[in-house]
């Protein structure tokens, strides 16, 4: 493995002001100094039809080779009814496919989000779940579920909770150690 890790960081949430994205960029700032944190955006990608999963649209294509080039990846999720947003089980099912050939098995993967009085528990615990099936290694400690997002953010995005920016660069480190024991 390289000297330096690439990690790919992405969202579920579409939304301009969302505290997810607002986490994903604080988290640029948090990485380790062997670190290097890319930022995917999934708004383009159309629905998953498997009619297509051997000729993907460019920003399926595009996403994916992000994912292939990457050390460890970092999923920020909202939470939406109980679960993962549509947009980010989107992105998911397009990149598994075809099945014994999906760019995230094997792929070291850190889970965190921002919400309510959860934080995101719920739906980190299902994507949990659907990243097991494909055989994704994701990190189990340190979780991060930031409660009250709207309380850790100021006006223009900028992460203000030190508590937060704490976990959240302990996250960052246990990825980076969890990274460096899977070949790649």
């Amino acid at each position: 493995m390289a000297s330096t890790i690439h990690i790919v960081g992405f969202t579920g949430s579409l939304r301009k002001k969302s505290y997810n994205k607002a986490t994903l960029r604080s988290a640029q700032g948090l990485v380790p100094p062997e670190v290097e944190l890319e930022i995917a955006e999934l708004g383009e990608m159309p629905l998953f039809n498997q009619d297509f999963e051997n000729d993907k649209p460019e920003p399926v294509r595009a996403f994916e080779e992000k994912i292939r080039k990457a050390d460890a990846l970092l999923i920020v999720t909202p939470e939406f009814n109980y679960s993962i947003p549509g947009v980010l089980k989107n992105a998911v099912d397009w990149v598994s496919w075809p099945y014994a050939k999906s760019v995230l098995t094997g792929k070291p993967t850190a889970i965190l989000g921002a919400g309510g009085r959860v934080g995101t528990a719920r739906a980190q615990l299902h994507l949990r779940q659907m990243l097991q099936y494909l055989d994704v290694p994701v990190l189990n400690k340190p979780e991060v579920f930031i409660q009250y997002a709207w309380e850790k953010f100021d006006s223009d995005g900028n992460m203000i909770d030190e508590t937060t920016r704490d976990q959240i660069k302990s996250l960052l480190e246990a990825l980076v150690k969890f990274t460096r024991r899977f070949p790649q």
